[in-house]
């Protein structure tokens, strides 16, 4: 008796160790269609989710509902959850809204704190659960958000900053803690105004182009009209496909500019609110993380992370995913409906999904290298919460699969209640992963 106790002991063991070694991926919990939609409660480190634009309801299929989410104190015991053999650290807090975070070559952490209007700089030892410098880089900057390193490599001349109304870019000497002089102003007049005033920057891996990401004034394209100034078979001829015009002119886009400024162009259109903007180190494409429309029933428009090819058309404001026509805008654009481009990873609607980055390190198991992580800010036009969370973006061969795994989760209390609100992930010189939630104004570090 005693020695078939003792092997199933052995067994259990072996599981066990082999669960934890392999991430939890033994347990992973594989959801399909209406299954995939959920809501907070169903989140669990390790669920993969897949939807396809097959599984998306009819517009108005339940009511569009207002829950705005209550930010309250984090609890003492309040710790993210992650999946079995990863551990989550509190690294840094007393934050001012941390928003987007980038790593600088030399590993410091530059933090946007956007509604204080200023760039901080967090500087840690490899594999260090508390930061041994905390220093603002600059402020009185007007809603800083994105943050970019030029050119690419281990000695970058420049931090670039995305703010509201403009670029711009401080000379920049790795390890500087603080900014050595005045900022260089290298976009004078993004457009302004309006619901959405993220910008986030990137720059291909040729150092050649600077793209920068300017979500919608509006929700969906309300008070434009059927038609520009001059018809529109005129503007569409000079514009291009799926250009807005009016309040939204070089909006719902992303624009495109050499490293001076100069040069801009709309790389991309339809794309309602791409919040977190990166390019893959592979294949140098560019990927937007996105806030699709409000007002057309909990499970409708599903946020998305996709890759942006030059010249195509999201659908925004006319159509989502593909040609499904907005009810809102009908007979509007018939001759957008079969040129509309469909998003790689959709995403369950109103998540808010936001920082976005791909993972090189070599702290996560070998199968997580290549994959992408994405920021879920939270939902409030639900009525059951969806998002706040951090989501890995699965790909193969470089390519993404259309699945989303639930990897960071436990920021909310109750049904009501939130603490916190992810928006920032950013990959460490250590392979950690680190996450900025803006709800309590704290960083955590997520390690293998």
């Amino acid at each position: 008796m005693r020695t078939i106790v003792s092997l199933l002991w052995w067994f259990v063991t072996l599981f066990t160790t082999l669960f934890v070694i392999l991430g939890g991926t033994a347990a992973a919990q594989s959801l399909e269609g209406k299954d995939a939609f959920g809501d907070w409660q169903r989140d669990k480190p390790g669920t993969i989710r897949l939807i396809r634009p097959r599984d998306l309801p009819k517009p108005g299929a339940t009511p569009s509902a207002g829950n705005f989410p209550h930010v309250v104190p984090r609890p003492a015991a309040a710790t993210p959850q992650v999946p079995p053999g990863f551990k989550a650290e509190l690294f840094a807090e007393g934050l001012s809204g941390p928003r987007i975070i980038r790593v600088a070559p030399n590993g410091d952490i530059f933090v946007a704190e956007t509604r204080a209007g200023r760039i901080r700089v967090i500087r840690a030892a490899d594999r260090a659960a508390k930061p041994a410098a905390n220093e603002i880089f600059a402020s009185g900057l007007h809603g800083p958000f994105g943050i970019a390193f030029f050119p690419a490599g281990d000695n970058p001349q420049f931090v670039y900053v995305a703010n509201t109304d403009s670029v711009m870019r401080f000379a920049y000497r790795p390890g500087d803690l603080k900014a050595s002089g005045a900022p260089e102003t290298v976009v004078a007049n993004l457009p302004r105004g309006g619901n959405h005033t993220t910008r986030d920057i990137a720059f291909t891996i040729d150092n050649r182009r600077m793209l920068v990401s300017v979500g919608s004034a509006g929700n969906d394209g309300e008070g434009l009209g059927t038609a520009p100034p001059g018809g529109l078979e005129a503007w569409s001829r000079q514009h291009p496909l799926g250009a807005a015009w009016s309040y939204e002119a070089d909006r719902a886009a992303v624009l495109s500019f050499d490293p001076e400024g100069k040069d801009q162009k709309i790389f991309a259109t339809g794309i309602r609110n791409c919040v977190g903007l990166a390019v893959q180190p592979q294949s140098g494409a560019l990927w937007c993380s996105t806030n699709e429309r409000d007002g057309l029933g909990d499970n409708l428009v599903p946020d998305y992370v996709t890759r942006v090819s030059e010249n195509a058309f999201y659908g925004w404001p006319w159509f989502y995913i593909g040609g499904n026509e907005d009810p809102r805008h009908v007979g509007e654009r018939p001759d957008l409906k079969d040129k509309v481009t469909t998003p790689d990873v959709l995403l369950q609607a109103h998540s808010a999904s936001l920082g976005l980055t791909f993972y090189q390190g070599d702290n996560f198991p070998a199968e997580y290298r290549g994959d992408a992580f994405a920021a879920e800010h939270g939902s409030w036009n639900r009525s059951k919460r969806t998002g706040y969370k951090v989501i890995r973006i699965k790909l193969k061969d470089g390519v993404p699969t259309g699945e989303y795994e639930d990897f960071v989760i436990g920021f909310v209390v109750n049904d009501s209640e939130v603490w916190g609100r992810p928006v920032g992930v950013a990959v460490a010189r250590d392979g950690a992963l680190l996450v900025s939630e803006d709800g309590n104004g704290t960083i955590w570090r997520v390690s293998h």
